[in-house]
């Protein structure tokens, strides 16, 4: 893509709640199965994105947590990242289903749409469950709550009326020059996203115990049938935060694992089966080689 040709490029992030179809519209836009998701407390500048470059320009699609009413620190924190970015793009996709029904979640994102400035395109998913008068009729629900620059129907499994969203897409993106080269799709890959996962639920539960001093790889992710088959390994520097990592009659590492499960299969939007394991490498953090195949970049910050 020519950088002097007048094209356009900018950040669109999706927002909507849980199981709505955001992964599968996602994936069904780029052209291929990549699951994302949004920075976390440790890795804020190192925030996934996926990429769709077309002739008329580039749209680098954010993915985020989710708008909702959180439970823990942790879900604050999620939600003022989901909510700081609606200001931080140049378009907002929300994902809802077709129904009449607004719910307190999406009268909660309503609330939030309310003080933005950002463009927002209100995105119906599951077009192709029901009729077209019910689809209308929910187009007239939400048309009343909120001014959208667009409401555009479409079906993320079977790719309906996708392209027309595109389409919609571009008319509110900025000129310029594209941001990544015409082959990127994403700037990590899956392995990454889900031992990222892993990690931020491993911190969370073992609280101060064990401060920063844990890493995450995933040796292996095989889908087979309905079942993504996950085997990742904890790596810490000592011998003693193995025993604390694994706790007693493995304890720990199930609750890991149990709080990190949910979230996968969410992202994944597939069962899976997590397996767990520990290993000792000591002084991991200052080792640039290690570093580096556990995802971090030594340079960074």
């Amino acid at each position: 893509m020519n950088e002097n040709c007048s094209c356009k490029a900018g950040f669109v992030t999706l927002i909507g709640r849980p199981n709505v179809g955001k992964s599968t519209l996602m994936n069904r836009l780029i052209g291929q199965k990549i699951a994302i998701t949004s920075s976390k407390p440790q890795t804020t500048r190192n925030r996934i994105q996926t990429v769709l470059t077309k002739p008329e320009g580039q749209i680098v699609f954010l993915d985020t947590p989710g708008i909702h009413k959180s439970k823990n620190k942790l879900g604050d924190y999620m939600v003022n990242a989901a909510e700081r970015t609606l200001d931080e793009v140049d378009v907002i996709l929300w994902l809802v289903e077709p129904t009449n029904y607004i719910g307190a979640g999406e009268r909660h994102i309503i609330e939030q749409l309310k003080k933005v400035r950002t463009p927002v395109i209100l995105v119906i998913n599951k077009m192709d469950t029901v009729k077209k008068e019910a689809m209308l009729s929910c187009i007239d629900t939400y048309r009343s709550e909120l001014d959208f620059q667009e409401i555009v129907p479409v079906s993320a499994l079977k790719g309906n009326n996708t392209d027309e969203l595109v389409r919609c897409i571009f008319k509110y993106l900025p000129y310029g020059p594209a941001f990544y080269d015409e082959d990127t799709i994403t700037d990590q890959p899956m392995r990454q996203i889900v031992s990222e996962l892993i990690r931020e639920k491993a911190l969370r539960l073992l609280q101060d115990e064990i401060p920063h001093g844990v890493a995450v790889t995933v040796e292996s992710m095989k889908e087979r049938g309905k079942i993504c088959h996950i085997e990742a390994t904890i790596v810490c520097e000592r011998e003693s935060h193995k025993g604390i990592i694994i706790g007693k009659g493995g304890g720990m590492l199930k609750k890991i694992g149990s709080a990190a499960r949910p979230e996968i299969e969410e992202l994944l939007e597939m069962h899976v089966n997590l397996q767990l394991w520990v290993k000792v490498k000591k002084d991991w953090r200052d080792s640039d080689y290690l570093l580096k195949n556990f995802g971090y970049n030594p340079k960074g910050d």
